[in-house]
């Protein structure tokens, strides 16, 4: 669907309902988006329908400032014209609670624009706490962070608490934004290459292999299989290392000293892995557009042979923390999401797994290598508290290392183990395109504009972002020691929320 200037607040009013309808009849609402043109803005929902992601789009009056708000209709729209408004100034009438997200500007500050071609200008933030939502004898507010205890990222919380429950937290980001957005505008592909790998660093290797499908997409071009195979191979590595991660922070929170210190150890002989395949412990500057920049540096008898210590250790000690009864208790009935909440949501990731929720980009929309490794198993819980999601992301380690095994045979089997490893994107200037795909912590999606050779609007969306949203419907049956167990349990990036 796609509306002009022309048409006026009608047609908005008709793209809200026509993108309802979508998700009422069985499509996933992704993301929504702001994209300048050359007269006023274009809105861009993000669906996942069928086999792919689709851009269902209508255009803003040049004038206009105000669209009717999707959230009464679609809640997980909430963050995004939160996020829109933050950047673009426009207003989504009738939200519900339209507070700063990622940038909190003064009053009559200019808006940075992404996309527009504007100069980047510094800009004036209002850093004031929020008036507070809950008033009444005993009632206080915990500001906490954005600063804390730990290696954390710079992330705000405030809770607002009788006591010890939790009835209110509100999240403030924007401490960690870094104007992702404005800065990939007039890049060229590779080197937009370079700044995907960095928007969300434990996710370095699902945001460039999501980059580089929207650029595939707009160029026309298909990467050899070998270099799809090789992407498989670095995303599921990320995938245990991430899964790990939020497990050390569930056993630090629990106090369970050993586990803590081995799943930290073996999180480290992984990322030592890592970077004997490639060079870099991230996984940074494998993908490129049209493929790979080379093959593995290690061969496929010393890989599994690694991959097998590594599995039966990360094995043993995940079935002996999970036969601690004072660590699965912290778990159990800890931060709940209901499957019908999660839902209504398009909660993705382990998130969604763990409240019923089947999507996976890598089974439902195959991309790289996972179109030859033909269908696995996806891992669901339907309890939707905090065990379950640590369930789900045990079961996806064993998951991931299985499929790091078939792609590694596979590439061992083909002409392909020599290369090619990527094929050319060049010889196209203008076009726009959609790539994505499974990060540990849940879908990732780019949207891509291109004009004249080089990148006009590009917008990553992490799962994070999308997942977050749901943070503080996870609490009003807990108290505060279960913060960390909650938090955790997300797996967030707050860089991959602030951009």
């Amino acid at each position: 669907m796609s509306g002009s200037a022309s048409d006026g607040a009608p047609r908005l009013e008709a793209f809200v309902a026509h993108v309802a309808d979508r998700i009422d009849g069985g499509a996933r609402f992704c993301g929504l988006l702001a994209v300048p043109a050359s007269e006023g803005t274009r809105l861009v929902a993000i669906l996942a329908w069928g086999t792919a992601l689709r851009a269902e789009s209508v255009s803003l009056p040049e004038a206009g400032l105000t669209f009717p708000s999707l959230t009464s209709r679609i809640p997980g729209a909430n963050w995004y014209e939160r996020e829109i408004h933050d950047l673009y100034g426009l207003e989504p009438a009738g939200h519900p609670q339209l507070d700063p997200l990622v940038l909190p500007l003064a009053r009559g500050a200019d808006r940075p624009c992404p996309g527009s071609g504007a100069p980047g200008r510094p800009v004036e933030l209002d850093c004031r706490p929020p008036p507070s939502r809950l008033s009444g004898q005993g009632v206080f507010t915990i500001p906490y962070g954005p600063v804390r205890s730990g290696v954390f990222e710079s992330v705000e919380y405030q809770v607002e608490t009788p006591g010890e429950d939790i009835p209110s937290v509100r999240t403030r980001v924007f401490y960690k934004h870094r104007g992702i957005e404005a800065r990939f505008e007039g890049m060229d592909v590779a080197d937009g290459a370079l700044l995907a790998e960095r928007v969300e660093g434990v996710a370095s290797v699902a945001h460039a292999v999501a980059y580089c499908g929207a650029i595939e997409q707009i160029a026309g071009v298909e990467v050899p299989e070998g270099a799809g195979l090789v992407r498989v191979v670095h995303a599921e590595l990320e995938r245990v290392a991430n899964h790990l991660d939020s497990t050390i922070r569930h056993a630090e929170a629990a106090g369970q000293a050993v586990a803590f210190a081995r799943l930290t150890l073996h999180k480290e002989r992984l990322l030592r892995l890592r970077g004997a395949l490639c060079g870099s412990r991230f996984g940074r500057g494998v993908v490129i557009p049209g493929g790979v920049a080379s093959g593995m540096a290690m061969a496929t008898r010393e890989l599994f042979a690694a991959l097998d210590e590594l599995q039966r250790d990360i094995r043993s000690d995940l079935r002996m923390l999970m036969a601690t009864p004072s660590f699965v208790d912290r778990l159990r009935g800890t931060g709940v999401i209901p499957p019908a909440l999660a839902a209504q949501y398009g909660a993705v990731g382990p998130l969604g797994r763990g409240s019923g929720q089947t999507d996976d980009a890598r089974l439902a929309r195959p991309y790289a290598g996972y179109l030859q490794l033909g269908n696995q198993l996806v891992d669901v819980r339907s309890e939707g508290d905090a065990l379950a999601r640590q369930r789900v992301r045990i079961d996806e380690i064993e998951g991931a290392f299985h499929l790091v095994r078939q792609a590694a045979d596979q590439l061992d089997d083909r002409r392909e183990a020599h290369g090619p490893w990527s094929i050319p994107v060049g010889g196209f200037t203008s076009g726009e395109g959609l790539g994505w795909a499974e990060a540990p912590q849940g879908e990732v999606f780019y949207f891509v504009s291109m004009r004249g050779g080089r990148l006009v609007r590009v917008k990553p969306r992490s799962a994070s972002f999308h997942n977050l949203g749901l943070f503080r419907a996870a609490f009003p049956r807990d108290i505060l020691t279960d913060f960390a167990f909650i938090e955790a349990s997300f797996g967030l990036s707050v860089a991959g929320v602030a951009g």
